[in-house]
């Protein structure tokens, strides 16, 4: 471990571990009461009352030049900078009550040109073990001399924000400062809130350079044609770009440049409900010494996973470095991709297990970025709710989405890309009535994108989405790729499909002044 100063954001603390290896930070946790060993290796930890993001206590700071560039709003709510220097002055005095305090420092971004230099700063062991995951770690010459980071993370999250600081909505706060170069965590314990800080600021920078910043995984074949896979939490983002056959470049956050493709973290963050090695055996077998888990439950005598258990939350998750997974591309870069496929969870079941997109309707679909949410039970099965995340990832913008819509169409253009939409969703009737899409099929699916033999498949219009829908595919039934087929009742699903065109129409309005009659005329015919 080498020594770092930190008396110049008033950290007195002189008790520093910085980029110490995982075997001490397992110790530190397991001294510290911060988490266990389960029976993998890995290590076990709860992030306490907040067990994922919170977006609504996401702050900017409203200062000139950044302010002229950001997509104000919901997503991005205005901060002063002088609540942006007492919610900062709260973490480095909490920071400053510790006897011992963590440093990592790593790079974002793999591609030399484009990468930049990020400083953590944080209370927990566990924390500092995930980020030395998640970003690119530094050799121990790059270390040396890493010098200042562009961007500093400090996490005190143990320590609540005041609800009486100007701008603030709860004891939770989530704020960044584009010209001081600094993000501030305060009131959650949430260890994601750090990487997607990062991703935020990547989100901010890399437009500037012409560069496009996607929230997708992407993995490369063996003739070296590079996919995207787009979609938000629980579409298969993850487990689909993990194919054993194919080399993963990353699973979460990347850039496309002039140069091609590349990852902008060092390891990957996994979705683990319901996990098996039979599903998913490359991010089953990851989870080893060296990962973190977050909010899982185990036995606490053998110390075995139940991935099945909810109890805590849905959203279980495991950090482990990119090399985990066997087939990872080191470095973490490729060519322009040849296929862009956008995935969405349709628990209507009425969109098409794939579809073909034209130019306008990727960037329809890409400012739209739909997919649903299974609705509560308690009362028994009810509708689905439909969710829109601009560029599917909305919560991560700073620019308006049209800005990244479009440098995607650009990039698309420039380099003759495909754009696809595949369902991964219901299909024979919405939650409830018909069953999720197989994973078997949807594998078959992306084997006839990767091999071009679904580009040569015949296609016929779908009369509600304007969709062209291949009528075969290599190894999936003919019957369940036109989704009315797989409905007992037509009228049902007539009805369901015009509910989910005006839906995504209504959506759709909020950009329709920024897009160009024909994106908009790409949308579905309610």
């Amino acid at each position: 471990m080498s020594t770092v100063d930190l008396t110049k954001y008033g950290i007195k603390v002189t008790n520093v571990l910085r980029n110490a290896e995982p075997a001490i930070l397992y110790e530190q946790a397991l001294k510290r009461g911060e988490g266990e060993i389960v029976r993998s290796g890995a290590l076990a930890a709860r992030s306490g009352q907040k067990t994922g993001r919170s977006p609504k206590d996401k702050r900017i700071v409203d200062a000139d030049p950044s302010n002229k560039d950001v997509w104000w709003g919901d997503v991005n709510v205005k901060l002063t900078d002088k609540s942006f220097q007492i919610n900062r002055q709260r973490a480095i005095d909490y920071l400053n009550t510790r006897d011992q305090i963590y440093v990592v420092d790593g790079f974002a971004g793999w591609d030399p040109k484009y990468q930049i230099k990020v400083r953590i700063v944080c209370l927990n062991a566990y924390h500092a073990l995930f980020m030395h995951n998640m970003l690119i770690r530094p050799t121990k010459e790059q270390l040396a001399t890493f010098g200042d980071p562009h961007y500093v993370i400090f996490n005190a999250g143990q320590f609540p924000a005041s609800p009486l600081t100007d701008g603030m909505g709860s004891a939770t706060s989530v704020s960044l400062s584009f010209e001081r170069g600094e993000f501030v965590i305060l009131g959650t314990q949430y260890a994601g809130e750090m990487k997607k800080g990062v991703f935020t600021i990547m989100n901010y920078l890399m437009p500037r350079q012409g560069v496009m910043s996607m929230h997708c995984s992407a993995n490369e074949g063996k003739g070296g044609d590079v996919s995207l896979f787009f979609g938000l939490s629980g579409t298969g983002k993850t487990t689909l770009s993990a194919d054993p056959r194919r080399a993963l470049i990353g699973d979460d956050e990347h850039c496309w440049s002039d140069d091609g493709v590349f990852n902008i973290e060092g390891g990957c963050y996994a979705k683990c409900i319901n996990l098996t090695r039979e599903q998913e055996p490359e991010i089953y077998d990851a989870i080893r010494f060296g990962s973190v888990l977050e909010n899982v439950v185990y036995d606490k005598q053998a110390r075995v996973v139940d991935f099945a258990d909810q109890s805590i939350t849905e959203n279980t998750r495991c950090s482990y470095p990119v090399e985990y997974i066997p087939n990872a591309k080191i470095p973490c870069v490729g060519k322009h991709p040849k296929n862009v496929i956008f995935l969405t969870c349709d628990a209507f079941g009425v969109l098409p297990p794939v579809s073909k997109l034209t130019p306008e309707q990727a960037m329809y679909h890409f400012i739209s970025g739909y997919t649903a949410k299974v609705a509560g039970t308690e009362m028994g099965v009810k509708d689905p709710e439909a969710t829109f995340s601009a560029c599917f990832g909305a919560a991560f913008m700073v620019w308006h989405p049209t800005k990244y819509a479009e440098l995607l169409a650009a990039k698309i253009a420039k380099n003759g890309s495909q754009a696809w939409l595949v369902n991964t969703g219901w299909s024979g009737g919405g939650h409830g009535v018909g069953k999720r899409m197989s994973l078997k099929f949807t594998r078959a699916i992306l084997d006839a994108i990767h091999d071009a033999s679904l580009a040569k498949a015949g296609t016929v219009v779908d009369p509600t989405f304007g969709l062209h829908v291949p009528q075969s595919c290599n190894n999936v039934p003919a019957e369940i790729l036109n989704p009315r087929n797989t409905w007992a009742d037509k009228a049902a699903y007539d009805q369901k499909a015009k509910h989910l065109a005006g839906l995504f129409n209504k959506n759709f309005g909020k950009y329709a002044d920024r897009a160009s009659d024909a994106i908009r005329s790409a949308g579905p015919k309610a």
